[in-house]
């Protein structure tokens, strides 16, 4: 005795691929959101070296001072009288960053005190000075 078969359609067996893009996309949302964005100040200085330097873990805001006394932040060249507007504005993006300044080994110290003393006025008291490790 022969069976026959109805002539309803087989389903092919599949994984549903669904619920693991809603997974990677949750991730990637995720790390986007975690992620800290470093602004960089905009040029290559010649950073001193220093036996004692460190890392610093949190270092949101970049300062450049040139070797001719020129002051960058975030690609861009500014006067030293608008540091005070820029870092405000900085830090209202990422509050809990600190300042650091990236100052050429032959830039002006006066320049880098005027730096210094507007990032204060700015509110911000943890400042570091960019340096290279001796040892």
């Amino acid at each position: 005795m022969k069976r026959r078969y109805s002539a309803e359609i087989e389903e092919e067996a599949g994984i549903d691929m669904t619920p693991m893009l809603d997974i990677v996309f949750i991730m990637l949302i995720f790390f986007i959101v975690t992620t800290s964005f470093v602004k960089e100040a905009g040029i290559e200085v010649n950073r001193p070296s220093a036996s004692t330097a460190h890392t610093v873990a949190k270092g949101n805001i970049m300062v450049a001072v040139g070797k001719a006394g020129d002051v960058w932040m975030d690609k861009r060249r500014i006067d030293v009288d608008a540091v005070r507007a820029n870092i405000e504005r900085m830090r209202a993006e990422s509050p809990e960053g600190a300042v650091v300044i990236q100052a050429d080994q032959d830039a002006a110290a006066g320049v880098v005190v005027k730096v210094m003393d507007q990032i204060r006025m700015a509110g911000v008291q943890n400042i570091s000075i960019a340096a290279t490790n001796k040892g």
